[in-house]
């Protein structure tokens, strides 16, 4: 997938006739970024992801479909993933069988130090519910540790982000709504 990512926005913006431009006015980072993400030379952030994704119309999952993935209603080994070793970041989206769905729900792995980054925010709400390893929330100011079984809700248009300080992955659902996206 590390390969395809970037393709993957690439595509996504022509088809709906963005240019680069188009692209970095909607998420605030520089056409150079955005051309060296295209074409696999610079890496994604959890941020660039959420915003390119918001800015296109769709879920950050989106870009980490699995050709082979298809409509069940049920998900099985959705804990079965293949990492992202370039970006140290992971979606697998959990609704494949709704179309337009009211909320979001994903499967988030980081990998370890996954630290970098600024807070985001964007209208909506998020709940995040720690599955593996230990999850740093970062809202406003304040910053929660989230262990396994532990889970946090807040308003996403709160600037916020989310860290793996520590040696090992994280592996956390994040289901949140947000302003409905473009068609």
């Amino acid at each position: 997938m590390d390969d395809n990512l970037g393709m993957t926005i690439k595509k996504l913006r022509k088809n709906q006739k963005l240019t680069l431009k188009n692209l970095a006015e909607e998420t605030g980072f520089s056409i150079s970024f955005l051309s060296q993400l295209e074409r696999g030379k610079s890496s994604a952030t959890l941020e660039s992801l959420k915003k390119i994704s918001q800015a296109l119309g769709v879920e950050p999952g989106f870009f980490f479909k699995d050709s082979s993935e298809n409509k069940e209603l049920i998900h099985r080994d959705a804990l079965e993933t293949q990492h992202m070793k370039k970006h140290k970041i992971y979606y697998k989206s959990l609704h494949n069988s709704i179309t337009n769905p009211a909320f979001s729900p994903q499967l988030v792995i980081l990998e370890p130090q996954q630290n970098e980054g600024n807070l985001i925010k964007h209208a909506g709400q998020e709940f995040l519910y720690v599955l593996e390893g230990e999850l740093t929330v970062q809202i406003d100011n304040k910053s929660y540790i989230l262990k396994p079984s532990e889970s946090i809700m807040f308003d996403s248009s709160d600037d916020h982000y989310w860290y793996n300080y520590t040696t090992e992955s994280v592996k956390f659902l994040c289901v949140n709504y947000d302003e409905p996206l473009r068609s």
